[in-house]
């Protein structure tokens, strides 16, 4: 697969069953209207990694949005099946009531496009994907099904994207909000490493 890093996020449109149930049909671009945007593949509803994850995103909602990034889980279930899931209590094997919107990949493209799509199982892997405001991807991971992903590590790459939009620097290793940032040149990775050099 050749890397999607600087490329336009592939566009879709599909059934999304949105945060207050509503089930419509929203395309990508259109939906993120110039936001941040972190799109994330889990392989199936009602499974068991899955709901951690779901309900690990949703909590963290409040930052999402004061960061202005707006976030869609995708997997090749149903709306339908969205549905039913995030209206079954988690006590029960369910969601509940997440705050962001699940989208219906039941034709498999958007999986394709994005390049999680394992063949032969129809199911995705969990990636997730950065989209700047411009809609193009800036970052992305992907990991194998046994593997959940860590939620709080995607806020640190939204933090570090808008860091870098807004001040030019680059982040370097283990950077985190409040820190200090690098300048891209010979002189300013000098000048980062003269003082960070023993705690990175």
């Amino acid at each position: 697969m050749s890397s999607l890093i600087g490329q336009r996020a592939p566009d879709f449109t599909a059934q999304t069953v949105m945060e207050n149930d509503e089930i419509k049909e929203i395309n990508l671009h259109d939906y993120l209207d110039g936001d941040c945007g972190l799109i994330f593949f889990y392989p199936l509803d009602f499974t068991f990694v899955c709901p951690s994850e779901i309900i690990a995103f949703s909590n963290r909602m409040d930052k999402f949005k004061a960061l202005g990034t707006k976030v869609l889980g995708v997997s090749v279930d149903s709306q339908f099946s969205h549905y039913a899931w995030r209206n079954t209590s988690p006590n029960d094997g369910g969601i509940g009531k997440i705050n962001f919107p699940l989208v219906a990949d039941l034709t498999k493209q958007i999986s394709t496009d994005y390049g999680v799509l394992i063949e032969g199982a129809g199911v995705a892997l969990r990636g997730s994907f950065l989209i700047d405001k411009a809609g193009n991807i800036r970052h992305y991971v992907i990991n194998d099904l046994p593997l959940g992903r860590n939620v709080d590590e995607s806020i640190r790459m939204v933090e570090a994207l808008q860091f870098h939009e807004e001040h030019g620097e680059v982040c370097p290793a283990g950077w985190n909000k409040g820190d200090d940032g690098m300048t891209a040149s010979a002189d300013g990775v000098a000048s980062y490493l003269e003082g960070h050099a023993d705690g990175l």
